[in-house]
């Protein structure tokens, strides 16, 4: 599959990969392609971590969320011991995205942190049981930063769709 067969068919795509790869080119085409992005880094909600998701997910149209869910199912453990997000609540909202005719796009490469990047591919090989993953190689973070335009198109030729076991 590439990208633009990926955009045309979901409605819905959770921007998520290891800290230290550059997101602004693929988020900046999804914008062009008119998906409404939203930015969850923030901290989250103590009670209930997937609050946020589920508000952006009721929203109607397009939607691109760069990411945080996944993010503190692999850095929580890692940098904590523990994560605040459950494996119920994830499972959940990757059920949600799905339902919302979405994916996970899990960003790779450009990074040198194998724990996170292990980590990620255990996190991500669970929820594709309940969401399709696209998985992109997005390369040197640098390159991308300098010509998005060749980034996106990159990007357009390493997508492949993880299959649902």
């Amino acid at each position: 599959m590439i990208l633009h067969q990926a955009l045309t068919r979901c409605r819905t795509l959770v921007v998520e990969g290891p800290d230290g790869l550059d997101r602004r080119p693929l988020l900046a085409e999804l914008a062009r392609r008119h998906f409404m992005i939203r930015p969850l880094h923030a901290h989250l909600h103590h009670v209930d971590p997937t609050q946020p998701y589920r508000e952006l997910l009721s929203a109607p149209g397009r939607l691109a969320v760069d990411g945080g869910l996944v993010h503190e199912l692999v850095y929580g453990p890692l940098r904590r011991g523990r994560s605040r997000v459950t494996w119920i609540q994830a499972l959940d909202f990757a059920e949600a995205v799905a339902e919302r005719e979405g994916a996970l796009v899990h960003l790779t490469g450009g990074t040198d942190d194998t724990e996170a990047v292990r980590a990620y591919e255990r996190v991500l090989r669970t929820l594709a049981q309940h969401v399709p993953v696209i998985t992109l190689d997005a390369g040197e973070p640098a390159r991308a930063a300098h010509d998005p335009a060749r980034a996106i198109g990159q990007l357009s030729l390493d997508i492949r769709l993880l299959p649902l076991t």
